[in-house]
């Protein structure tokens, strides 16, 4: 196992932005470190490229009624967690591309909210575990990485911003989910607010009963290949300097 580094509380990380394609995809990836972010005084924002409105249930509902209940359903997961402002730019869902149109939308949403932290998805492919690899995943992470630089920071880059009084901002660093974990976050304390704030996903697992073992184990997996003691739980990634 090679070394990684833990987190730890930093007084200049005041305030971070979670970007990710779906509704759920916080809670399943990362919400163990941003309940870790919100206990340890961390302002918390969300911005949801999608609403889930093609997603992963076998209702009849309409996609716009969809929606509305996958909003409402982040919403109340993001309670759980200790987070209250939500950005849905609602792109289509299942048609997520990186396109210049996207990458300004989350530029927007960094100059708004300023974060010393950006929180995303992995670009990158999962050849082992295809499941981790949805496209919108993909597209969000690398819009994501895009907006972060150099976008949300040049001056000179959708000047529209501007226009809108969206300032430059610089993001100092963001952590990549979903990615060999470099850095680990020990969740042990949080997990349960993670489990809580997935079962507010009722669309989408509320028909589960093994949510929660399946939750300890991943977690459980994260810790044992950072080096921590049996019985704890982690969440890891890659965490990249980005100023």
């Amino acid at each position: 196992m090679s070394e990684v580094e833990m987190y730890e509380v930093r007084p200049e990380r005041r305030r971070a932005l979670a970007v990710v394609a779906h509704p759920d995809d916080i809670d399943f990836g990362m919400a163990g470190t941003i309940a870790r972010l919100t206990k340890d005084g961390v302002e918390v924002s969300y911005c949801l490229v999608t609403s889930g409105d093609a997603g992963g249930d076998s209702s009849t509902s309409t996609n716009e009624e969809r929606a509305r209940q996958r909003e409402a359903e982040q919403t109340a997961a993001a309670a759980e967690l200790g987070v209250s402002d939500l950005t849905f730019l609602r792109h289509p869902d299942g048609r997520v591309e990186v396109t210049l149109e996207l990458r300004r939308d989350i530029a927007r949403v960094i100059r708004r909210c300023q974060p010393d932290l950006v929180l995303t998805q992995n670009p990158e492919r999962n050849w082992e575990r295809i499941f981790a690899s949805h496209p919108d995943h993909m597209a969000a992470g690398e819009a994501t990485l895009r907006a972060v630089y150099p976008d949300a920071r040049n001056p000179h880059a959708f000047p529209e911003l501007l226009d809108e009084g969206f300032e430059p901002h610089v993001v100092p660093e963001v952590w990549v989910g979903g990615s060999v974990a470099g850095f680990v976050v020990d969740v042990t304390d949080t997990i349960d607010r993670k489990i809580a704030a997935l079962r507010r996903h009722e669309s989408q697992v509320g028909d589960r009963d093994d949510l929660e073992e399946m939750v300890r184990g991943w977690a459980g997996q994260n810790a044992e290949r950072a080096g921590l003691e049996p019985g704890r739980f982690a969440e890891g990634f890659r965490r990249v300097i980005t100023a």
